[in-house]
């Protein structure tokens, strides 16, 4: 089944993830820029805090969309090893991916003034939001540089995913959240009808109004 745009799938996780709603130990971490509209619905929903957690993908050289790994905020690494050896990928050619990528990192971080080590972390349940899981690297290094904060508990939220990416990310997580796991599986985006890319300005426009909607929640308790 396939998914109206990020929004529909949102809403859709969020029907799976009810008992986490209206708890005051909860996180909702989006991964910019695809899992932000998903993580805002799904925040939304569960009134729960929205922040975000910046992941580069390290693309294979010459093919970007194929994952050969993934860095995070806090310095974290994934690399795939398998795939680098059966590729022939030389470590130059991986130091040359990673400078660029840390790069982009940075920025989406000074941009979003998230991927930061969120200080209300400790101890709290950490829902980790993507848009679908392919290779899984990128939610991988995500889960790993956030497990160093010392949650409660991570649980790892995606609309879709294959199969295989699924069953190494649940062995992560404390807990996967996955609508879809369909058998043949080639690319996040087959499974939307509307899969256009989300810009800087969506990501801000959605913090912001999901930190507004927080702090009149909070005013109200």
């Amino acid at each position: 089944m396939r998914f109206r745009d990020r929004t529909d799938a949102g809403r859709r996780l969020a029907e799976r993830l009810g008992e986490y709603a209206g708890r005051s130990d909860v996180l909702v971490l989006g991964l910019p820029r695809g899992g932000v509209p998903v993580a805002a619905e799904i925040a939304e929903r569960l009134d729960a805090p929205l922040d975000v957690w910046v992941v580069r993908k390290l693309g294979v050289p010459g093919y970007p969309e194929l994952a050969m790994g993934a860095i995070a905020a806090g310095g974290t690494q994934v690399l795939s090893r398998e795939l680098i050896e059966s590729l022939h990928i030389s470590d130059a050619q991986i130091e040359q991916v990673s400078i660029r990528e840390r790069a982009e990192l940075e920025r989406r971080i000074r941009v979003f003034g998230g991927g930061r080590y969120v200080s209300d972390i400790r101890g709290r349940i950490v829902i980790l939001v993507d848009d679908g899981l392919a290779t899984g690297a990128t939610l991988e290094a995500a889960i790993l540089a956030v497990r160093q904060l010392e949650p409660s508990a991570i649980v790892a939220a995606v609309p879709v995913g294959a199969r295989e990416s699924c069953a190494r990310i649940a062995a992560l997580a404390d807990r996967l959240v996955c609508v879809e796991t369909p058998a043949l599986f080639r690319a996040v985006g087959q499974w939307y009808e509307d899969f256009s890319e989300t810009s800087d300005d969506e990501v801000r426009r959605l913090l912001d109004a999901a930190r507004e909607r927080s702090a009149g929640s909070a005013a109200t308790r």
